[in-house]
């Protein structure tokens, strides 16, 4: 009972809050190209700059006007498409080596002079290996490029020109009053 009451008035107030934040804002024109603090702003810019990452891995960051990203971005994705291929190709050469001792044939790793041996048990561990190592790859390198996005499209939100001059983080150091050891900090302040 007391259970449902509570639910109940959650809900309503929930209701009355998202009313009456409609109703203040009935009247109101938001233009698009809005200023904040003299500068003009476009609110689009942090979609443009995603939409951009998304299409080529590197182009948001040059939206944005930060150009030193760029190698930084290339060199994650390129760094994980190098794994990813690197693992594909070493289980494709395990895997032919397996089915070709399978059907009798000789292999790369049949310990034949040059080649090393390799046991039937170590082939399969190697697949299994190999095959996550894979798979692990793929997901980092599309995470990657997920986070060139996400960080084109935050780049793009913390603009410079968005941020209030009175914003500042300073370094802070006093002496502890109790064993007079010097300690340090940093201080966040808003002048408002």
């Amino acid at each position: 009972m007391l259970k449902t009451t509570v639910y109940s008035a959650f809900i309503i107030f929930l209701f009355w809050n998202t009313y009456s934040g409609q109703a203040q804002n009935n009247g109101l024109n938001i233009d698009i190209d809005s200023t904040y603090q003299g500068v003009a702003m476009d609110p689009l810019s942090p979609a443009r700059a995603a939409f951009y990452s998304a299409v080529l891995p590197g182009l948001g960051q040059a939206y944005n006007k930060k150009y030193w990203k760029i190698p930084i971005v290339y060199g994650a994705i390129g760094t994980g498409v190098y794994f990813y291929l690197n693992n594909k190709n070493l289980l494709k050469r395990y895997q032919t080596a397996y089915k070709q001792r399978i059907a009798g044939y000789p292999d790369e790793f049949d310990g034949v002079d040059p080649n090393p041996y390799v046991s039937n048990d170590g082939l399969i561990r190697a697949q299994d290996v190999l095959t996550k190592n894979r798979d692990l790859a793929l997901f980092i390198t599309i995470g990657l490029y997920a986070l060139n996005i996400i960080e084109a499209n935050v780049d793009a939100h913390l603009d410079d020109k968005a941020f209030n001059t009175n914003l500042s983080l300073r370094p802070s150091f006093y002496i502890h009053p109790i064993d007079n050891n010097l300690v340090s900090g940093i201080s966040l302040s808003f002048d408002f």
